[in-house]
Formats: C-alpha cells, sequence, structure tokens
C-alpha cells in the first residue's frame, strides 16, 4: 500500500528527522490512497499548462525506469526506500530486445499505475535502425552507424527506408492508444541525444536530418495514427561542441525542450540560458541526470520544469542525503502533489 501524500509542511519537517525517523513517521500515517491523489483524465494541453505553471516556483521531481521492462517501477521504488516520497514523474522506456518489446504492456500498465496514483508519465524509445530487424541489442543496433544515405532514405516519403519505419511506429501505436483511450498524456522522448554520435539516429544536423526525423515521426503518429496525447520532448545532450540549434526541429513539433547532463554534474549557467533561448516560451527540463540536483541549482535555475534522474545513477552517482535532500527541498514536487485541470475541465 503506498502511503497517503503528508502535506508539504508537514514533509520538510519529517525530513529533519532523518530517513529512520521519516519512514516511521510515513508508515504511521499511512493511508489508503483517494481519489483526490489520482490526476484527472487529461489532454496534452493540461500538461503543457501544468509545466508551464510551475517553472519559476517549482519542481517536478522524476525516476527513469530503464531495463528490464518488466520491472517498469524497480527505480522508483528505491527513491521511496530511500525518501518515503515517490517522484512526481515516472519514467519508462519502450526499450528495443525482442524480450523487452514483449513486455511492452507492463511499461504501459505501470503508466496507468502511477497516473492513477499522482504521477505524470514520461516515455522514452531506444529504437532500432529500420535498416534491420525490428528488435536489436543495443550494441550494434540502437549504438550503431548508418551510411548517410541511409539517413537520407529514412527521412524521404515513399522509400523503403522510410516505408520500414513507418512500420516501426505502427508497433507502437497501440500502446500509446491506450493511455489517450485512458485520458493519460505521456511525454514522449523520441531520439533523445540527437546531437550525439552513439546513436544511428544522432549527429544528423540540419533541416533534413534529426529534425525531420522528428517531424515525420510526430506527423506520422498524429496524422496516420490519430494519437494526439503525447507531449513532444525534444532532446539534446550537454555536449560542449554545442550547435543545439542546427537539430531543433520547430516549435510547431516540439512541445518541450530539454537536456541530458551527463559531460557535467549539473547544467552550466551557459547550458541553461542556452536551452531558454532555444525554447522560447515553452517549457524546457532536465531529461537525463545522473547527479540529482542540489540545492544551488533548484534555487539559481528556476525554470526548469521537471527532473529525470536516470535508472542505475540513482544510488551509483548519489548518496541517500543528497537524493533526500533534492526529494524534501522546498520546490520540488512530489507524487500527490500535482494540481493538474482535467480535460473535461478545458472543454
Amino acid at each position: 500500500m503506498r502511503i497517503h501524500r503528508s502535506p508539504r509542511s508537514t514533509r520538510r519537517s519529517l525530513a529533519a528527522l532523518g530517513i529512520a525517523a521519516l519512514t516511521a513517521a510515513a508508515a504511521a500515517l499511512s493511508l489508503a490512497p483517494t481519489s483526490a491523489q489520482a490526476l484527472p483524465a487529461a489532454d496534452k494541453q493540461a500538461v503543457l499548462d501544468y509545466l508551464h505553471s510551475v517553472q519559476g516556483s517549482g519542481i517536478v521531481s522524476g525516476q527513469h525506469n530503464k531495463e528490464p521492462a518488466n520491472q517498469p517501477s524497480q527505480y522508483t521504488k528505491q527513491v521511496h526506500d530511500i525518501t518515503g516520497e515517490y517522484p512526481g514523474l515516472w519514467g519508462g522506456d519502450l526499450m528495443f530486445r525482442e524480450q523487452d518489446a514483449r513486455d511492452r504492456q507492463l511499461v504501459i500498465d505501470q503508466a496507468k499505475t502511477e497516473w492513477a496514483n499522482g504521477s505524470l508519465v514520461a516515455l522514452s524509445w531506444h529504437a532500432c535502425p529500420p535498416t534491420g530487424p525490428s528488435t536489436c541489442e543495443f550494441e550494434g543496433g540502437v549504438k550503431s552507424d548508418i551510411s548517410p544515405q541511409e539517413f537520407r532514405d529514412i527521412v524521404t516519403d515513399g522509400t523503403e527506408l522510410n516505408a520500414t519505419w513507418k512500420s516501426r511506429l505502427d508497433e507502437i501505436a497501440p500502446y500509446l492508444e491506450q493511455l489517450q483511450d485512458d485520458g493519460i498524456p505521456a511525454l514522449f522522448r523520441p531520439f533523445h541525444e540527437m546531437n550525439e554520435s552513439w546513436n544511428w539516429w544522432g549527429e544528423q544536423p540540419g533541416e533534413d536530418g534529426g529534425a525531420r526525423l522528428f517531424q515525420l515521426t510526430r506527423d506520422y503518429l498524429e496524422d496516420t495514427k490519430g494519437v494526439d496525447n503525447l507531449v513532444w520532448v525534444w532532446n539534446v545532450q550537454d555536449n560542449p561542441d554545442g550547435g543545439w540549434d542546427s537539430y531543433y526541429p520547430g516549435e510547431e513539433y516540439a512541445d518541450v525542450v530539454s537536456l541530458d547532463v551527463w559531460y557535467k554534474g549539473h547544467p552550466s549557467d551557459a547550458d541553461y540560458r542556452q536551452l531558454r533561448d532555444t525554447a522560447g516560451d515553452k517549457p524546457i527540463a532536465l531529461a537525463e541526470m545522473g547527479r540529482i540536483p542540489d540545492a544551488q541549482l533548484l534555487e539559481n535555475q528556476t525554470e526548469w520544469s521537471y527532473f529525470m534522474v536516470w535508472s542505475e545513477q540513482l544510488r551509483e552517482d548519489n548518496t541517500d542525503e543528497e537524493i533526500q535532500a533534492a526529494y524534501y527541498h522546498s520546490r520540488t514536487l512530489n507524487q500527490g502533489e500535482l494540481e493538474l485541470g482535467s480535460a473535461a475541465a478545458r472543454r
């Protein structure tokens, strides 16, 4: 049974007691989840409105859950083990291996559970290249090179590789449609780190590069498959070479502009300013981090709308005390603390 969310002021005061006392106090307050905790059925605009509303005043905590797909909440549970809190944003992954593809329903089921418990939902996808089978290994599959001509064919309507890519989208569309049918918008981040060279879709600058792949993927899922509940998250890594704008698909395609932070412990002030400039009036986010935000980041770079700690890095890169400090910070919004307008209220 998940604990009922105590008021934020109570949670912050419990933080001073330390994790053992916090866990005991949380257990003493334990109540069955109530309907007030669940997020209402919503459209994507409700999520975007919420992310806009917290910029400058708060930041949604997030935890990614990578492999294996049949354990789609293992790292989220670790957050709770350490803090007594669940993240305000659950992250899952559609992944790439054959077994993980068979387990995608478990990922979608977990997304539904997290939304019902009061957390936003984010999905990444380590897609296999359309030059090979639809499932693959990471090395030689997701992490591989394709030729410039093959990439051009993927983003050119009417080619065999373009048709193959669209067939991959046909495979994932039914899972996304389940969330749509339940009124659950998902922050969807395909082609992450497109300014990097480790992935087959990466380091393809210009209007016919990664930007075009992002555009045609959104167009196909929305216009052909009718999937309209996705909040499209465009993403680059804090690569010191810069040049992020040459991968940007345009404001009509990117709903959220996000950064993965791996070269540095935390985003530099220059990274923060550059991403804000690219985003304009769109929400900005920290889509992947190894090091959890500290007080300096939370209090000085106040326009990040959410952060997402990457799976195993939760404990590999952070102490329990650092994780607790981030989740107990006065600006952090955890599960059960999000106030999202319903789709019905917007009509």
